[in-house]
């Protein structure tokens, strides 16, 4: 068996992405000292854009309308998922934000089974709800479970809302793009994912500027050229191409298991680079995240060993 075209090596390729987009936390935090969010988003897509350009050259006759116009779609999914999220945190906590955020792990499933008339495996509905208990408690931020609660129980507001919508169509783009890239030309889903939400971003940038949501906001400094550049090459143009790759060879509610590590990324790089530290709590939370993904994979390789038994037994 060639392991670089097996389920495994597809699954460690989204881990890898998912940890890029963990060490995304600390550049995004340091840089949006100096810069406005949307104005980020928008100069952070077009470099990658400017970047992929090159690499889409040799592919530019599969540029047409059959397969430009799924890519714009996926495109307009993530920026909304980025737009929705950011502007939420303008009107709710991080726990909350990061918990609804989280919920991605329980939507993916659903809308596979709506979308894809497919449903998830057993085992990975068991590692689903493993992946949830471990997000509420990582989500609490080293509260108790009942404050936590407590928290997440106050009003519906605004921000909420904008942050469900993140997590809806996050989880959305990990269902369309699993049926897209087994049908379309990666080169041309990539670049119009990049090219329609560095467009969308600066379009929004003036819009939340003329509401005075967003004000804007440029300092050129280090930390800021650093940002941009990190989030640019790994957190967008590699891990845009590898997602769009791999995924393919990944269930949907297996990939939703395996980004919701990014969390657990967030909180190590975190450690690391600003000394940011996390309770017993949050360690246990991790542990249950560990476990979902363990548990939907041993699960998942039984059956399928079982299924090939009795099939066998049949012939």
């Amino acid at each position: 068996m060639n392991f670089t075209k097996s389920k495994y090596f597809s699954e460690a390729v989204l881990l890898l992405v998912t940890l890029f987009w963990g060490v995304t936390f600390v550049a995004v935090k340091s840089s949006l000292k100096d810069v406005s969010p949307m104005l980020f988003l928008g100069f952070r897509f077009s470099i990658a854009t400017i970047l992929f350009i090159p690499l889409f050259y040799k592919n530019r006759k599969q540029l047409n309308i059959q397969s430009i116009l799924p890519g714009l779609f996926l495109g307009l999914l993530i920026f909304l998922s980025f737009a929705s999220q950011t502007a939420g945190l303008q009107f709710t906590s991080a726990t909350k934000s990061g918990f609804l955020t989280g919920s991605i792990v329980v939507l993916v499933p659903l809308f596979q089974l709506i979308i894809k008339k497919k449903k998830p495996t057993k085992g990975a509905l068991i590692g689903v709800g493993f992946v949830f208990a471990g997000i509420i408690i990582l989500s609490s931020g080293g509260k108790s479970i009942y404050s936590f609660i407590g928290e997440l129980g106050k009003g519906f507001n605004v921000g909420d809302f904008l942050t469900l919508i993140c997590a809806v169509v996050f989880a959305l783009h990990v269902v369309f793009l699993d049926i897209f890239s087994a049908k379309y030309n990666l080169w041309v889903l990539v670049f119009a994912q990049l090219a329609v939400t560095s467009v969308m971003s600066f379009v929004f940038a003036f819009v939340f500027n003329a509401f005075s949501f967003e004000p804007y906001k440029l300092i050129l400094t280090n930390n800021l050229f650093a940002g941009l550049i990190y989030t640019a090459v790994f957190a967008t143009l590699i891990n845009t191409i590898l997602q769009t790759k791999y995924q393919k060879a990944v269930s949907p509610s297996k990939a939703g298991i395996i980004y919701s590590f990014e969390p657990i990324f967030s909180a190590i790089f975190a450690f690391i680079l600003l000394g940011e530290t996390m309770n017993g709590l949050g360690y246990f939370g991790c542990a249950l995240i560990f476990v979902g993904l363990a548990f939907s994979e041993i699960l998942d390789n039984i059956m399928e060993k079982r299924w090939k038994t009795n099939f066998a037994e049949l012939k």
